[in-house]
């Protein structure tokens, strides 16, 4: 019997670099991996073609993707993790001085509101400084990946011919929400946000899921043991990769990596957790978040969001 193989896409980082390298193989299938040089390309694919059998995915695309009916699923794997105090920019010269100067105020978001960054970045707003989103104009310089969305009414489009750095730069946006502006003395509107992360991690475990692994519903009917093979060899990769964070093995080590030994000094375990049940309370918190900023409408059911067969396994 020939051994399936799976066309995948799933961007190289230390989780899942064993996988591209052979240094850790599959059972009963074999990873065709196909590289996407800007990954969110592939989640558009992915969502709106189907594109892939297995894929990397921004988690809140994935619960979106899910609440109108796309068919995959996904295993707990959650490949990226990370802080978001950092991804609020603002010039100091506008006068905006503290997160609470945004209300009344138009906030730029990188592409759509549904992205996951700009999602748990408000909920930092909201729930540590107190900000309504509600009160704010967020501004999106493109559209959703789930083309059935339509978000809230405060959530508009960019006008045409027009950037978010500009409109940065010449005070129309008070602030913007993704990767750093061109914008001469741009800086963090959280004031040393590594720090402010920190923080929040050892008061509240606050460290948020970005990215996780979805298979194609049809291939999991075909071979409904595929999602937990699939599971286990993200699993089997991510372990070796924290095994050399913890040695300290790294050469010449990402900045993410040092984000990760940073996560494991203050947390004192795998900063890469697999599965539900390590991860369940973070899941809860992102629906919340998710329902409050009206991306989706009522919470989904955390273990129905997972492949049968991966929800016990934990790694």
């Amino acid at each position: 019997m020939a051994v399936p193989h799976l066309r995948t896409v799933t961007r190289t980082q230390g989780a899942n670099e064993a996988l591209k390298t052979g240094a850790v193989t599959s059972h009963g299938f074999r990873f065709d991996f196909e590289e996407v040089p800007v990954l969110v390309h592939a989640f558009r694919r992915m969502v709106r073609g189907l594109e892939f059998d297995v894929s990397e995915m921004a988690l809140t695309t994935y619960l979106v993707a899910k609440a109108h009916g796309v068919r995959f699923t996904a295993v707990p794997a959650f490949l990226v993790r990370g802080f978001h105090h950092g991804a609020i920019w603002h010039d100091p010269a506008s006068g905006i001085r503290s997160p609470n100067d945004l209300q009344g105020r138009k906030v730029g978001v990188s592409r759509g509101y549904t992205v996951t960054t700009g999602v748990w970045a408000r909920a930092v707003l909201q729930q540590e400084y107190g900000v309504d989103l509600d009160k704010v104009t967020w501004v999106l310089s493109g559209d959703e990946h789930v083309a059935a969305y339509r978000p809230r009414t405060n959530v508009v489009p960019m006008r045409s011919g027009a950037s978010l750095d500009h409109m940065l730069a010449e005070g129309e946006l008070a602030a913007v929400i993704g990767p750093k502006p061109d914008v001469p003395s741009v800086a963090p509107l959280v004031a040393k946000p590594q720090e402010a992360a920190l923080t929040a991690l050892r008061d509240r475990g606050f460290y948020p899921i970005n990215h996780l692994v979805v298979i194609r519903d049809e291939l999991l009917q075909q071979r409904p043991e595929l999602a937990a093979d699939v599971f286990d060899a993200f699993a089997r990769a991510k372990q070796l990769y924290v095994e050399r964070l913890r040695a300290g093995s790294i050469e010449s080590p990402s900045a993410t990596d040092a984000m990760y030994r940073q996560v494991m000094e203050v947390t004192g375990t795998d900063p890469l957790p697999y599965g539900i049940e390590p991860n369940r309370a973070v899941l809860e918190e992102l629906m919340r978040h998710a329902v409050d900023q009206r991306i989706l409408e009522r919470p989904l059911e955390i273990d129905e969001l997972f492949a049968e067969g991966t929800r016990t396994p934990t790694a």
